[in-house]
């Protein structure tokens, strides 16, 4: 097989012939007038206009704010890294790569209770699921 012999696989696309007659010769087939009929037009939605349409037309509406979600970790994982009567607080966690700091802010970190919990740990500064509580009362452990 040689360069000149290769071929693609597809179709080449055929592109609309314009400019060839409509009804008795006049539109060309873009239609009868409007901005589609113009030369050099592209038709575009006016995006300032699609933004009011999404604004409350209500007295007091006020966009909710952007809050930043808390960090999900779970208490199998607590199980694997920590030893029995350690403390686990936010900064041991991301010292520890088991929770990644969003550009250095420490975030709110929300502990879970999937898993099981064989270890007595120190909770500080951390929220807690209900059944993550349960757990870590159960075995004696302590929450700040």
């Amino acid at each position: 097989m040689q360069l000149h012999e290769l071929q693609p696989d597809h179709k080449p696309k055929t592109s609309k012939r314009i400019g060839r007659g409509g009804k008795r010769g006049t539109t060309s087939g873009r239609g009868t007038k409007g901005q589609g009929a113009r030369a050099g037009t592209r038709k575009q939605a006016p995006r300032v206009k699609d933004l009011f349409k999404r604004y409350h037309k209500l007295r007091g509406f006020q966009f909710k704010p952007v809050t930043d979600k808390s960090l999900i970790i779970n208490i199998k994982t607590l199980d694997s890294n920590f030893k029995d009567g350690d403390t686990v607080t936010r900064e041991i966690l991301i010292k520890n790569k088991l929770v990644d700091a969003k550009k250095g802010k420490i975030q709110v970190i929300k502990i879970l209770g999937v898993g099981r919990l064989t270890k007595k740990l120190n909770v500080e500064g951390c929220k807690l699921s209900k059944t993550a509580e349960e757990k870590i009362k159960k075995l004696g452990g302590l929450i700040k």
